[in-house]
């Protein structure tokens, strides 16, 4: 009798944490969609990361999407917005004193540690959502009688009292909703074909064996967090790294930056001039229908993105095939990766066959976004 009883009662908790974390997942859906958490009522977090485009930002924005444009219509960022798909995975921000290099966090730099931290940047930039402060974010949150109910279920009567407590509370339900299924199904066809649900073709299957040789390649020196084939690979170490990206000129001439983009430095936690440059390597899922690349953006075409790896070990590979003229000069020399760079010179049948690869990684509600790749 005893042990129904605490199986029952254990069942009852059971029951009512899910119950929570239901709730909390739809209302994080709910704030992730709202525009009434910017300046102008514009713009969302879906706004920069539409879950219908791979989650990312799909608006022109007059530079051909290669970054953000504000909620008062005219502030452009300088960095593409990143892919919130399978963001989750990213560890916290941090020092690997074994390999000596930073890991981890979120945004290109890494300046917010957890998805929490990250949810609760935007609101506040005054070039993305705009709003003036915490408290007039936790104003509108209680202009929704909705948002007030569910808030207090979750965090007590009193939550709106304690105006830190109740913006950290939405920074929660966000991070929530961004660590569920619908961020990362791992439903690809590459994903298929290690659960023997789907044959790859013949150039499919040279691009796997171009990406996980490290005989061939460089990619698995960042773009592979496990063994080569495992269940869940996220394709990224979640380091850091200079490859050596020009500035993006075309972007530049519209926001009017003039400033290098230190890249890592400018991290807050972050003061070692040797980060200068580096960005954290971006997950490769959905990489094939989340164009421009790069972190500003700079190039359109995935195969571009190839070939700029591969002139670095390919004499002949000397001209930027967007732009029909020579490769432009890093924005930031000094701390090129180059040794994890090295690899064989490519043939254009290996690009391809590289590029097909990484259309496998494609989750299968994007896979109707392949057809004009």
């Amino acid at each position: 009798m005893k042990y129904f009883l605490v199986l029952g009662i254990f069942n009852i908790f059971c029951f009512a944490a899910t119950s929570n974390q239901a709730v909390k997942e739809n209302l994080g859906q709910a704030l992730f969609l709202d525009a009434n958490l910017s300046k102008n009522r514009t713009m969302s977090c879906a706004t920069c990361h539409n879950p219908s485009a791979g989650f990312v930002d799909d608006r022109d924005n007059g530079v051909a999407k290669m970054a953000s444009l504000g909620d008062d219509g005219k502030s452009l960022g300088d960095r593409n917005a990143p892919i919130a798909a399978y963001a989750k995975f990213s560890p916290k921000f941090h020092f690997d004193e074994k390999n000596k290099v930073y890991k981890g966090g979120q945004f290109w730099d890494g300046r917010a540690n957890t998805l929490e931290e990250q949810a609760g940047g935007p609101p506040l930039n005054p070039i993305e959502m705009g709003m003036a402060s915490k408290e007039e974010v936790v104003e509108r949150l209680k202009e929704n009688s909705y948002y007030v109910s569910t808030f207090k279920e979750l965090y007590g009567d009193n939550i709106f009292e304690d105006l830190n407590k109740a913006y950290n509370a939405m920074t929660e339900v966000i991070a929530t909703f961004e660590r569920t299924e619908q961020f990362s199904p791992f439903d690809s066809k590459y994903d298929k074909f290690l659960r023997g649900e789907y044959d790859l073709t013949v150039l499919e299957d040279l691009g796997r064996t171009i990406f996980f040789s490290n005989n061939n390649n460089s990619c698995i020196n960042c773009h592979v967090l496990k063994v080569e084939d495992a269940p869940m690979e996220t394709f990224t170490n979640y380091e850091y790294h200079n490859i050596g990206v020009p500035i993006n000129e075309a972007l530049r001439s519209k926001n009017g930056v003039k400033e290098i983009d230190k890249g890592l430095l400018a991290n807050p936690l972050v003061n070692d001039e040797a980060q200068k440059g580096k960005y954290k390597v971006p997950t490769l899922r959905n990489i094939a229908v989340t164009a421009p690349y790069m972190h500003n953006g700079v190039f359109k075409d995935l195969k571009t993105v190839v070939e700029f790896y591969d002139k670095y070990n390919n004499k002949d590979r000397t001209i930027n095939p967007e732009t029909g003229k020579p490769w432009r000069e890093p924005e930031v020399k000094e701390t090129i990766s180059l040794d994890d760079l090295k690899a064989k010179k490519l043939t254009d049948r290996k690009v391809e066959a590289l590029v097909a690869f990484m259309k496998l990684l494609t989750d299968e509600k994007y896979e109707h976004l392949l057809e004009n790749k």
